[in-house]
């Protein structure tokens, strides 16, 4: 786990409302076509960025090098969603390390 990583990924607003988003996705994806347990394609998360489709892609490039999400690309579409273990090691971390 890089923690200075991670700290950079979370220093910003967006990435860190795209994390809120996907710890949710039933609530904020609901329209998604493909099973949501895939992780939510990226352009519904383009979608409701209201970003161009490079910056929200670089927003998550960020969080995928830090660990916080993972993709999976089905066909030619990529799906992303959290990786719970990841996250809950850096909150076991900041809990236990300050």
């Amino acid at each position: 786990m890089d923690i200075d990583a991670i700290h950079k990924a979370l220093a910003n607003p967006v990435r860190r409302q795209i994390l809120a988003w996907l710890r949710e996705p039933e609530v904020f994806f609901a329209d998604q076509q493909h099973p949501l347990s895939l992780g939510v394609c990226a352009g519904l998360i383009d979608r409701r960025c209201g970003l161009s489709q490079s910056t929200v892609s670089a927003h998550l490039a960020t969080l995928q090098k830090a660990g916080l999400i993972v993709s999976y690309r089905v066909g030619q579409w990529n799906y992303f969603k959290r990786d719970e273990a990841t996250i809950q090691a850096f909150l076991d971390h900041m809990n236990t390390g300050l």
